[in-house]
């Protein structure tokens, strides 16, 4: 009998250690998908049951990678609510979302440059409410 090969020998081990870490990464990859929705899951019962504290919270990205990806907020002024979704904000996704309250403004209400603030109610996977127009600040008329 002769001896085999040590491309033979290995090959097996090899293959198989490649498989057990595209296995391992994907188990990984959905692990920090869980755990990104359990914490905007969290922080969006915190918001809507409770009304705050806005902080701490998740990030943008975390709330996207999570599947919670509609932000609903509600005007202080006339109460209008609208569902803003998280992917078309455009700021960092590292981005905590109490950082966006202060830059949302209604413009059914805005008055010159003042502007009601919103409140934040709570994260949603897909738009519970009609559309309204939101005033982003990049997008103010000037």
């Amino acid at each position: 009998m002769g001896s085999r090969s040590r491309q033979s020998i290995f090959q097996g081990r090899l293959i198989g250690a490649k498989i057990r870490a595209a296995s391992a990464r994907e188990a990984a990859k959905q692990a920090i998908r869980a755990a990104d929705h359990a914490e905007a899951e969290a922080w969006s019962i915190r918001m809507e049951g409770y009304g705050g504290p806005a902080q701490p919270a998740p990030s943008i990205g975390q709330c996207l990678n999570g599947g919670l990806g509609w932000l609903e907020v509600e005007c202080n002024r006339c109460k209008t609510r609208a569902s803003l979704p998280l992917d078309a904000i455009r700021r960092s996704r590292d981005t905590p979302l109490w950082k966006l309250e202060a830059s949302l403004k209604c413009r059914a209400c805005r008055k010159g440059r003042h502007a009601p603030p919103v409140h934040m109610i709570k994260l949603t996977e897909k738009r519970e409410i009609t559309p309204y127009l939101w005033v982003h600040p990049d997008e103010e008329d000037r």
